[in-house]
């Protein structure tokens, strides 16, 4: 994990930020005098809203960052109101999962403030706050997203220098045919199975498992995405919970070597969760750890309990997502007929630079491929993990990758050969280009009607700076060929070998 390449240190900067912003937002509790509960509030809000808000640009991360009180004070109103009303406080929480889940219909910005509320909802069950707190809760949240949003946006502005992509929109629909429609009452069942479960477990602390029920649906697609990111989040929980018995435990609340270990466990988190989902769990784990120390209710049986329910949430989980399911086929092949048709926007703007046309330019498309073909590895990832026992399957979606990946790489390298200016003005692009086309319209008729002319542009013949242009198509076009095989191989059947 610590030698996974990380290209302009953008991880290790995102991490160093997050740890000043939030020991900054805890500080600043601390100094207005407010109590342990507001401070971990105000550590829980700045968290929440450097880790959530991932807008495709510096001034609209900063408006939803705004927007986040919004989104969470009656949030938290409500749960502290109900804190002495079991039944409707349940009610309320599960309103509050599927509108949170609804949320992400409306792109990164609805995402992030669907995720703050929720989560406004479980710091009170885990802090056990109540009504006469809420003025000092709100204080906290406000100092904390201030604190927040000077280091992210004065201070240290990571996004300047390397702007974020934006993320791929997602896929279409109306209806329970909408992901984001589907998702909603998968999660609010899968967290009402874990509510009703984690409560037999525990009436103090049932609220992990629904925590738990929640964070597998988030960034998940397919059914198989679900479950394996249940799985990891399970291993990630019972390692934090074995390093908890170890650091946290002996520790017993003592504030500054705490302080210090809660500052390594939030530069974890944010450092590998781009990479792993079970050692981010490992961070959180650990983190919540040492806050119930904090608190002064750390022991061996609260760890035990916590793994309890974290499983009861993964099997809250399972249940939920058994409910209008999205197979991970499904969701795969859509992710890559839009990668394909990606491919052909891209080829065709490098072929229009090429041949003169100073307007197109093939550098943004080739920006938008790799977020589509990482959104399809995402979904492939099921498929090709160690434990799957589906051996054609997983030779099929290994293939598929391997081939997305030339593509990729071909494209990238075609955009390099299309922003010099000597490499154009030859005939043989065109005709190559072509012969892209006809293989994506081969593998996704929708993506592009089949061309009914026989001329494209007005090229002279023969450049030597075009060599390395065709060098790519030709791969380009040999690669989407090839992909025409697994992708219309039956997902149990023998993958066949391309000769």
């Amino acid at each position: 994990m610590c030698v996974a390449p990380d290209p302009g240190r953008v991880r290790l900067r995102v991490a160093t930020r997050a740890v000043v912003g939030i020991a900054l937002a805890v500080t600043v509790s601390e100094l207005a005098g407010l109590s342990i509960v507001a401070s971990i509030t105000a550590g829980l809000a700045a968290l929440l809203a450097l880790f959530t808000v991932g807008d495709p640009t510096v001034r609209r991360q900063a408006v939803t960052t705004a927007l986040l009180p919004l989104a969470g004070f009656p949030v938290l109103a409500l749960a502290t109101a109900l804190h002495d009303a079991p039944l409707l406080r349940d009610g309320a929480w599960l309103v509050v999962v599927f509108a949170g889940v609804y949320a992400r219909r409306w792109g990164p910005r609805g995402h992030a403030l669907g995720i703050f509320a929720f989560m406004q909802f479980f710091v009170t069950q885990f802090l056990h706050a109540l009504p006469a707190q809420l003025p000092e809760l709100f204080a906290a949240v406000l100092l904390a997203l201030g604190a927040a949003g000077a280091v992210r946006f004065v201070f240290w502005c990571v996004e300047r220098h390397v702007p974020p992509p934006a993320a791929p929109a997602p896929l279409p629909g109306t209806g329970l045919a909408r992901p984001t429609t589907r998702q909603a009452f998968q999660a609010t069942a899968a967290c009402a199975v874990a509510l009703a479960a984690g409560q037999l477990l525990s009436e103090q602390r049932w609220y992990w498992a629904v925590g738990t029920a929640w964070w597998i649906f988030v960034n998940t697609a397919s059914r198989g995405e679900t479950l394996v990111r249940g799985f990891r989040r399970v291993v990630g929980t019972v390692t934090g919970i074995a390093a908890g018995l170890l650091i946290a435990l002996p520790l017993g609340g003592a504030p500054a070597p705490t302080a210090a270990l809660v500052a390594v466990c939030v530069f974890g988190i944010f450092y590998t969760a781009p990479l792993s989902y079970s050692w981010m769990m490992f961070f959180v784990t650990v983190m919540a750890g040492l806050l119930y120390g904090l608190l002064g209710v750390l022991h061996p049986g609260l760890l035990m309990l916590r793994f309890e329910e974290t499983a009861v949430g993964a099997l809250g989980a399972a249940v939920g997502v058994a409910l209008l399911p999205v197979t991970t086929h499904a969701a795969t092949n859509a992710w890559i007929q839009r990668a394909v048709a990606c491919v052909h926007a891209c080829t065709t703007a490098a072929a229009r630079r090429l041949a003169g046309d100073p307007h197109a330019d093939p550098a943004p498309h080739a920006a938008e491929l790799d977020l589509l073909l990482g959104r399809a590895r995402l979904t492939l990832a099921p498929l090709v993990h160690p434990l799957s026992p589906l051996r054609a399957r997983k030779a099929r979606a290994r293939r598929v990758l391997a081939l997305l990946d030339d593509c990729a790489r071909e494209i990238r390298g075609l955009a390099a050969v299309a922003a010099d200016p000597d490499a154009s003005h030859d005939a043989r692009l065109a005709a190559a280009a072509w012969r892209v086309e006809s293989a994506v319209h081969a593998l996704v008729p929708a993506a592009v009607p089949p061309r009914t002319t026989t001329t494209l542009f007005d090229l002279q013949p023969h450049h030597p700076g075009a060599e390395a242009a065709l060098a790519h198509l030709h791969s380009l076009e040999r690669a989407l060929v090839d992909l025409a095989t697994p992708l219309r191989t039956a997902p149990g059947a023998p993958l066949i070998p391309v000769a």
